[in-house]
């Protein structure tokens, strides 16, 4: 799979720590504490350093329309992490055009996504 060989190709040019920020997707009223949970249990499993930890409420609105996202590619774009994890796909989008151009978006940074469940799993 392009997403996580991306990832794989990112991380193994990094000699030293491998940085990456924890991202979710949450409705209003909704906790991002279980979400955030299941991305920090991947990062430990493979020794990565979170370097944020971050949510959106917007709820399932377009990718570029979310601050916090915004500020993480911006935070990838001047080389402080080098990938994004998420809990699953649909904290990036559950629309397949919007999920493939940011990927492409993500790809072009030089970094790489992470998600805790697999992209079928929704």
């Amino acid at each position: 799979m392009l997403r996580r060989a991306q990832l794989e190709t990112v991380l193994r040019r990094e000699a030293g720590e491998k940085r990456i920020a924890l991202y979710v997707l949450v409705g209003s009223g909704q906790d991002p504490a279980p979400r955030l949970a299941a991305a920090q249990a991947l990062a430990t499993r493979r020794g990565w350093t979170v370097a944020d930890r971050t949510f959106d409420v917007t709820g399932p609105t377009a990718p570029a329309t979310r601050p916090q996202l915004a500020r993480l590619l911006a935070a990838a774009r001047r080389r402080e992490i080098h990938g994004i994890l998420a809990a699953s796909r649909l904290d990036i989008s559950d629309d397949d055009k919007e999920y493939e151009a940011m990927l492409d978006h993500i790809r072009a940074l030089g970094v790489g996504l992470a998600l805790a469940r697999e992209e079928n799993v929704l």
